[in-house]
């Protein structure tokens, strides 16, 4: 059944993120700008600045995600456990983390599980949305990927960092939501660049996606007309 969206209350969809390495206190402030202006359901810094960002934002419907293991997802469970905890210490009330990409590469799922399993475990009552990074997988690890990754207590499938190399594609949203149905819900990063695109990922089963501070401002923008 095609699902139409609520062009007014987009905001409810999208998490505004400012997660590549180069992420200044600018852009920060930018981000949270554009979270209040639009009513964004979620705020994503790095690490760095998620305590101040929370502070801003305390008095606000929106909430923060801390991110962890990015971008490569190859810390120790026992590091991206720690991060979890402390940026839920200071105020994150989601998780985007990135799963063991080398280690699924490598097929070592029960490595990868694990992983995911003590990180949901230290997050507690915090849904952890777990980044498959899809631009480095085939079509046949995206469905098994998914799978582990619900199987394991991912709360969303999130397909990206915004880090890789390739967009995720309309194709892959779908492809996703075929495997895990509605086991999980679905996060979209890296490759949604315009509303016309969002709207076609939405229709297929995506939930939320993660824009950074210039896609966002772009695409909200648009869709207030």
């Amino acid at each position: 059944m095609k699902r139409n969206i609520d062009l007014s209350r987009l905001g409810d969809l999208v998490d505004v993120s400012a997660v590549k390495a180069d992420a200044t206190q600018g852009e920060i402030d930018e981000m949270i700008r554009i979270v209040r202006q639009y009513h964004c359901v979620c705020a994503a810094p790095m690490a760095w600045a998620a305590e101040y960002t929370a502070q801003i934002l305390k008095n606000e419907s929106a909430v923060v995600t801390g991110v962890v293991g990015f971008p490569s997802g190859a810390e120790l469970s026992i590091d991206k456990a720690m991060q979890a905890q402390h940026l839920i210490e200071r105020g994150c009330e989601e998780i985007d983390m990135v799963m063991n990409i080398g280690a699924f590469k490598s097929r070592k799922y029960e490595t990868v599980a694990e992983d995911i399993m003590t990180v949901v475990a230290a997050a507690g009552n915090i849904p952890v949305k777990v980044i498959l990074e899809v631009s480095y997988l085939t079509d046949d690890e995206i469905r098994y990927g998914s799978e582990l990754l619900v199987k394991s207590g991912a709360a969303y499938v999130k397909t990206g960092t915004g880090w890789g190399p390739k967009p995720t594609t309309i194709d892959t949203i779908g492809l996703i939501k075929e495997t895990i149905g509605d086991a999980a819900k679905i996060k979209a990063a890296g490759g949604v660049r315009d509303l016309a695109t969002l709207k076609a990922m939405y229709e297929v089963g995506c939930d939320r996606f993660g824009l950074g501070v210039r896609t966002a401002e772009k695409i909200l923008s648009e869709a207030k007309f």
